[in-house]
């Protein structure tokens, strides 16, 4: 079953396990929603899903010291029988025996962490959409340049690799070379990463593996960007139109959501580095309220009018 392993969150958000003595090799979480259990811990567990971390804040942990020993044994054994992956404590709060007696008895691990209930919530939430999103693996290469992701693709030895050193070169950073992770973490965001085993390396044919990281320093990577512009390379056909003002976007599709993409053709001569940076300043400034070709199109109809105007004038 696909999932993120319980160890996994305890590294991440420095947790600590009050029940060390359950196993929590085999424990995953499949779901990235969590749930405050306020209204569990009365009694109702209808539409409950047992898939979701459990997190016990000041208001739960309130309302728990005041309950009976006749409430804690029904309340305590449904709520922990249910099947959670486990119930987190937050500011520094701790159960009492009972709770810890019955985490044990359904294997539910207990955990604990310094911060905030609100502020753990929303950065737990954010870490596990990243990881628990729908993620396909492309052929690409990924760079963020001027802080826009950049997604270059195209058939193998077209020249993606180098497009990308030389925007390494440029200052630009990179992402991920032949293999791009693509991760849907909502219906407007991308994020693109590099698989571990390649992170932060370049194949460059004739030269063979170069380490980024090592080559040009930690300023020049980075783990992880979102995926804002496409560009697709394709060799050049002179007996094919190409657009040459850019009035309508054309767009490409991963996981259901589309990003913008430009169909660069290649030939000798043309600066693939210079074209990708130009690409990602002319989006940023797309997105900033400005289009050139916009512009340059009313300037036309202007020019056209004005000229209009003249000629019925001198009729």
């Amino acid at each position: 079953m696909a999932g993120l392993h319980l160890s996994k969150v305890i590294e991440q958000e420095k947790l600590e396990n009050l029940t060390p003595d359950i196993d929590i090799s085999g424990i995953k979480i499949t779901q990235p929603d969590v749930n405050r259990p306020g209204i569990l811990l009365t009694g109702y567990f209808e539409h409950n899903d047992p898939n979701r971390v459990q997190i016990i804040g000041f208001v739960e942990h309130s309302y728990m010291e005041q309950m009976s020993e006749e409430q804690k044994d029904s309340i305590y054994d449904k709520f922990l029988g249910m099947g959670a992956p486990c119930v987190v404590f937050c500011r520094e709060l701790r159960p009492d025996e009972k709770f810890l007696e019955y985490a044990r008895k359904y294997n539910c691990p207990v955990l604990m962490t310094k911060k905030a209930t609100s502020a753990f919530m929303a950065e737990l939430i954010r870490w596990m959409n990243v990881r628990l999103a729908p993620m396909i693996s492309i052929h690409g290469v990924l760079v963020d340049v001027y802080g826009e992701g950049v997604l270059i693709t195209g058939e193998s030895g077209i020249g993606k690799s180098e497009a990308a050193l030389e925007l390494i070169k440029r200052g630009h950073r990179l992402v991920s070379d032949d293999v791009v992770e693509i991760r849907k973490v909502s219906d407007e965001t991308l994020i693109g990463s590099a698989p571990d085993i390649t992170k932060h390396f370049i194949e460059l044919r004739g030269i063979g593996i170069i380490d980024v990281k090592t080559l040009f320093g930690v300023s020049c990577v980075r783990d992880t960007q979102n995926i804002d512009l496409v560009i697709q390379l394709e060799e050049w056909d002179k007996d094919k139109d190409y657009d040459r003002l850019g009035l309508e976007e054309e767009y490409t599709e991963y996981l259901g959501n589309r990003v913008v993409c430009h169909r660069i053709p290649i030939r000798p001569g043309r600066n693939l580095a210079v074209i990708c940076e130009s690409a990602a300043v002319n989006h940023r400034q797309k997105k900033m309220g400005y289009n050139a070709a916009q512009e340059l199109y009313n300037r036309v109809q202007k020019s056209l009018m004005r000229k209009h105007d003249g000629e019925e004038e001198d009729d």
